[in-house]
């Protein structure tokens, strides 16, 4: 059997570190984990009657509310995906969440809760109809984004990826196996590049100008932002 060189062990070990201290979103001590948990501390701050508000998540999963310290009085979720729910409280749509169906744009809602949507929709036009459509939904809302400029791109959990040129950006996807993002043809290499576009702190304060913008940070540096309002 060949020997593995020191490059490939220390390699390895650096990426599987990378894993376990920031992406390993199971794992209480990584930075995900610990992330989550302040993010949801500080949501039940914000908003501390969350027990009896009505609330539409856009781009969530039954699952993220299963691990919410306090849970609302009902929750409806909309998802591009076929996501289903055995719990009485929990109703999912399935639906472009820039592009509501009728019977959801035209209900009202006590909050509007978004993690980790508004990167994905694709560019200024669609980013701005979400926001759109975030304020007529509900009068408070909660909506995380990563920060453009934390060094380590959070989603493929590469340093410094987000800057990097387009072809680059897919050929660390192609080889990168670290973080949420897995592929291994080239098309589904581009298709998940093209899916990210992270914002800055300008831009959520220009979709979300009545709103404040709590930075979340690790290490001293902003991790990601929340516009929050109410």
């Amino acid at each position: 059997m060949a020997s593995r060189s020191n490059a490939e062990v220390d390699g390895g070990a650096v990426t599987n570190w990378l894993h376990d201290t920031i992406a390993d979103f199971d794992s209480a001590h990584s930075l995900a984990g610990r992330a989550r948990t302040r993010r949801w501390q500080c949501f039940a701050q914000r908003f501390p009657a969350i027990s009896e508000m009505r609330v539409i998540d856009l781009g969530g999963t039954p699952e993220s509310w299963a691990l919410a310290p306090v849970r609302p009085r009902a929750v409806t979720i909309v998802n591009l995906l076929p996501l289903t729910s055995d719990e009485p409280t929990v109703d999912v749509v399935q639906a472009d969440a820039c592009d509501l169906p009728a019977a959801v744009r035209h209900e009202r809602f006590d909050l509007v809760f978004s993690n980790s949507l508004i990167e994905h929709v694709g560019g200024h036009p669609q980013r701005q109809r979400l926001a759109d459509t975030i304020g007529v939904l509900a009068e408070r809302y909660w909506v995380q984004t990563p920060y453009r400029y934390f060094p380590v791109e959070p989603h493929w959990v590469f340093p410094g990826m987000q800057w990097l040129p387009y072809e680059a950006r897919v050929q660390i996807s192609l080889r990168w196996n670290r973080g949420n993002v897995h592929t291994y043809t080239r098309e589904d290499a581009e298709n998940a590049v093209d899916q990210v576009d992270l914002l800055s702190i300008s831009q959520m304060r220009r979709y979300f100008p009545t709103s404040s913008i709590w930075h979340e940070r690790f290490a001293g540096l902003v991790k990601s932002i929340v516009a929050v309002r109410g």
